[in-house]
């Protein structure tokens, strides 16, 4: 079995050491990759200096690059980001609009940069917005040209405009925990089969 490499991209509004149920979650996620040989790191996009841009280097003191180089070395990108009034976290949305770069970059085989590679979501907060906010990131996602497996979204959404986050959860509701378990194995599943045999070279 072909050993993957995963990253994901933790969009809380939090910096570390601050507790996070989107990293929470995104850990969870990791956790269920390595059951199907996929190692996997935690880059919480905050900690990280990155710039506003849309270009793939946006100069002197952006964190950018060196987290675009993760994402390049990654088989599977996951973007873990908390629900703000309806929406993808500010943070979330500007590491979509750093990865906007990617439409004009290509691979040494002339393909978009991201052709190839797999992007799941990881959706966590306290009020309605998870399909909403699923449904902007998937877009932005395939947009640039990862690939998005079937269900490839878990979330928890706790009680409207409630104080209880998911990380305060006792345990992980079997729904949640049921989900995670279906994105990872669909996950690793598809970038298996991109890893064998990538998209066409466009003409």
């Amino acid at each position: 079995m072909t050993n993957l490499h995963a990253v994901a991209l933790v969009c809380t509004l939090t910096k570390s050491p601050g507790s996070s149920s989107s990293q929470l979650l995104a850990e969870q996620v990791l956790e269920q990759l390595a059951e199907h040989e996929c190692s996997g790191e935690v880059v919480r996009v905050v900690d990280e200096h990155i710039a506003f841009g849309v270009s793939a280097d946006e100069g002197e003191g952006d964190g950018w690059p060196a987290l675009r180089e993760k994402v390049l070395a990654a088989d599977i990108v996951v973007i873990a980001t908390p629900i703000w009034m309806g929406q993808p976290s500010s943070v979330c949305k500007m590491a979509l609009e750093r990865l906007d770069a990617e439409l004009s970059e290509t691979d040494p085989e002339g393909r978009p940069s991201m052709f190839g590679k797999v992007a799941a979501m990881a959706v966590v907060g306290n009020e309605d917005g998870a399909h909403h906010v699923t449904a902007e990131v998937s877009q932005a996602l395939l947009d640039v040209g990862f690939s998005i497996p079937a269900q490839a979204v878990t979330y928890w959404v706790g009680e409207a405009m409630g104080s209880t986050d998911y990380q305060d959860l006792d345990k992980t509701p079997e729904k949640t925990a049921g989900t995670t378990r279906t994105l990872a194995a669909n996950a690793a599943h598809l970038a298996r089969m991109l890893r064998a045999a990538n998209y066409p070279v466009p003409t």
